[in-house]
């Protein structure tokens, strides 16, 4: 009844321990359901070797953590439960707040510090449940909370957060259907030059128009379609769906479309490219893919082939919300991008913060110096813009030229953009 890999109690152990302990259906007893954060991207950088060692390291740490008559045990990959009778919830947040520090102290291995992050979900007993089943989902349940909050941090079971896990579910299920039924569609955000105002391409951005609640932001769903794999569905229409749409748009404009790190990772993306742009006859000069920083650190080396795989199409590939992550210069060096994209929070600091347009310089000289082109995104006042111009960037995406709009709409400013230079 134990792991063989940290030698913890399994599922099962834990199973009778908490079957025992719940016989009296008054018996107070704390579960805590423990997820580590940036585990999978330590086991795809260094190996799965390593990452055992870590698990290893984190099991000795809850070790030293129990009390006698507490247990924890590893029920899966990276999720460990700790059961403790007779706690107060006061003496349960002291024990996360414990937790939490030792977990998350760096692992030592050979000359370099790993971190992992931890988040927690607190059920309570005879409150949240009186069997191992209800708390184990209680517990599960609040562990969401924890990581939807921002991870690294405990929460506590509460009744209402099981409403918001149905209505989940609930939108899930729809998600599913409203993908072949047409509810999705796409408005797209055109990019300047900064110069001219001509428009040089467009940005496909997802909406869903849901039967009862009406139009929801993409950050409503899009979260939650990476959870629960349909983003690869929505992704693959997204891309044939802008693709066939820039089809129809006069000259060389392009269009790009963003990649989750799960289609990313999916090991489907190059067929899936080829496909759609032999299916809609788009040239391939014309798509642009934007890629956030978080692809790059799970797994460099298998990023650095896909994106060869890409170029080889003929595609361009964007960095997006770059400066927000960990992508450095060695890999904007040693990766094949075309553009770099500055977030808008640092557009945002423009003559607002102390510092704040050094960062987009620095940025903007390590485009030039790499020979990559720089888009500033969210410009919205002119302040902004005369700053960007000063400094010399030439590409702007922002509410201050176009709120993201339908294709009508881009076909449009095309034609004023040709009568204007003819």
């Amino acid at each position: 009844h134990h792991d063989p890999a940290t030698a913890l109690p399994n599922r099962t152990r834990l199973a009778s321990f908490l079957s025992t302990h719940l016989i009296d259906p008054h018996a107070r007893l704390a579960v805590m359901y423990l997820d580590l954060d940036r585990f999978k991207a330590i086991n795809d950088t260094h190996g799965h070797p390593v990452g055992d060692k870590v698990l290893g390291e984190v099991a000795d740490r809850l070790r030293r953590s129990l009390k006698p008559d507490q247990i924890a045990a590893r029920i899966g990959g990276d999720e460990f439960v700790i059961a403790a009778p007779h706690l107060s919830e006061e003496d349960v947040a002291t024990h996360c707040n414990h937790l939490l520090q030792a977990i998350t102290e760096p692992i030592r291995h050979e000359g370099y510090d790993l971190s992992v992050g931890l988040s927690i979900g607190v059920a309570m007993a005879p409150t949240d449940g009186t069997s191992p089943d209800e708390l184990l989902r209680a517990a599960d349940t609040a562990l969401y909370r924890a990581k939807h909050n921002g991870r690294g941090m405990y929460c506590f079971y509460a009744a209402g957060v099981n409403d918001q896990l149905q209505a989940r579910e609930q939108l899930t299920l729809e998600m599913q259907d409203c993908i072949a039924h047409g509810e999705f569609f796409l408005e797209f955000q055109p990019r300047f030059d900064a110069q001219t105002r001509s428009v040089q391409s467009a940005e496909a951005l997802v909406r869903w128009n849901h039967t009862l609640q009406g139009r929801m932001a993409p950050d409503q769903f899009i979260p939650l379609a990476e959870r629960n794999g349909l983003i690869l569905p929505l992704g693959e229409w997204v891309l044939h769906q802008a693709c066939q749409t820039a089809c129809e748009w006069p000259g060389e404009v392009g269009v790009s479309v963003n990649v989750s790190p799960v289609q990313f990772r999916d090991g489907h993306l190059v067929d899936q490219v080829r496909s759609v742009l032999a299916t809609t006859g788009l040239a391939a000069h014309r798509l642009e893919l934007e890629l956030t920083e978080g692809v790059l650190l799970e797994n460099t080396q298998r990023a650095s082939v896909t994106m060869r795989e890409l170029k080889r199409l003929g595609v361009s590939l964007a960095i997006d919300d770059f400066g927000t992550g960990y992508a450095s210069l060695s890999y904007l060096r040693s990766l094949p991008f075309d553009v770099i994209k500055i977030d808008r929070q640092f557009v945002h600091d423009l003559g607002v913060i102390t510092g704040g347009r050094a960062i987009v310089q620095a940025i903007l000289a390590m485009g030039k110096a790499l020979g990559l082109r720089v888009t500033a995104e969210g410009v919205e006042t002119h302040q902004q813009l005369d700053m960007l111009l000063e400094d010399g960037c030439l590409e702007i995406q922002g509410f201050i030229f176009s709120e993201p709009t339908d294709s009508e709409q881009i076909i449009a400013m095309l034609a004023d953009c040709s009568s204007t230079t003819s």
